[in-house]
C-alpha cells in the first residue's frame, strides 16, 4: 500500500509538470472532449433510449452499470456503462477465473456466460460504452486516453504500468484500434505508455477517426 501511495504521488507531480509544459494541448483536448461529448449525447440519445428499453426487457436489473475505476493521478470515480451482464456477474468471477484469457490482473473471456443476449451485441459494437460520454462531460474521462482500470487491477500494476495514471482515462487509445482481442496485457500497457510519450492533438484526432472506422467494421483500421 505504501508503494502504491508513493507511485501515485510521483504521477501527480509528473502530471503537474506535463500540464504546465503543454498547457495549449490540454486546453484544446478539453474543448474537443466537451464538444465531442455534447454532440455524441445529442445525436445518439435516440439510440441510447432504444437500447435502454431493450436492456430492461431482456433481463432483470438496472439499465446502467456503475463501477469504481481509477482515474488520473489515482483518483477514484464512478464509470458508467450500459449493463451487459447478469446481476450476479461480479460474484461469478471466482468460478470463472480458470478460464481467464487475459494475462496480468485483467479478467476477460470470449464466451463469457455472464453476458446477456443484448449485452453481447452492445459489447461487440461498443454501444455499452456510450454512457461514458457523461463521464467525459464531467471531466472524469477524455475521448482519447488509456482505459480506466479497476482498483484491484491497479494494485497489481508495476511502477512502469502505473505511468498510465498520468493521463486522464479515455474511451479509446492505441489498444482499441490495433486489435484489442489479440493483444496481451503487457503489450496493452506498453501501448498506453507509448501514447503518453507521443500524444498531441493530431495523434488524438487520428485515434478518434480510426476508432470510428473500427466501429463501422473496417478491419484494416484495427
Amino acid at each position: 500500500m505504501q508503494q502504491l501511495e508513493r507511485d501515485l504521488i510521483v504521477t501527480q507531480v509528473e502530471t503537474t509538470r506535463e500540464y504546465e509544459k503543454n498547457l495549449g494541448y490540454f486546453i484544446i483536448k478539453r474543448i474537443i472532449d466537451v464538444i465531442g461529448a455534447l454532440c455524441g449525447i445529442l445525436l445518439l440519445s435516440p439510440v441510447m433510449m432504444i437500447f435502454a428499453i431493450w436492456i430492461k426487457l431482456d433481463s432483470k436489473g438496472p439499465v446502467f452499470f456503475a463501477q469504481n475505476r481509477v482515474g488520473q493521478d489515482g483518483k477514484l470515480f464512478k464509470m458508467y456503462k450500459f449493463r451487459s451482464m447478469c446481476l450476479d456477474a461480479e460474484a461469478l468471477i471466482e468460478k470463472l477465473k480458470e478460464k481467464n484469457e487475459m494475462s496480468g490482473p485483467m479478467f476477460k473471456i470470449k464466451e463469457d456466460p455472464r453476458i446477456t443476449k443484448v449485452g453481447k451485441f452492445i459489447r461487440n459494437t461498443s454501444i455499452d460504452e456510450l454512457p461514458q460520454l457523461f463521464n467525459i462531460l464531467n471531466g472524469e474521462m477524455s475521448i482519447v486516453g488509456p482505459r480506466p482500470s479497476l482498483p484491484k487491477e491497479v494494485a497489481q500494476f508495476t511502477s512502469f504500468q502505473k505511468q498510465r495514471l498520468i493521463a486522464k482515462p479515455g474511451l479509446t487509445c492505441y489498444w482499441q484500434v490495433r486489435g484489442r482481442n489479440d493483444i496481451s496485457f503487457d503489450e496493452w500497457m506498453e501501448m498506453d505508455v507509448e501514447y503518453l510519450t507521443n500524444r498531441n492533438t493530431l495523434v488524438d484526432i487520428g485515434l478518434i477517426l480510426k476508432t470510428v472506422r473500427v466501429l463501422f467494421g473496417d478491419k484494416g483500421a484495427r
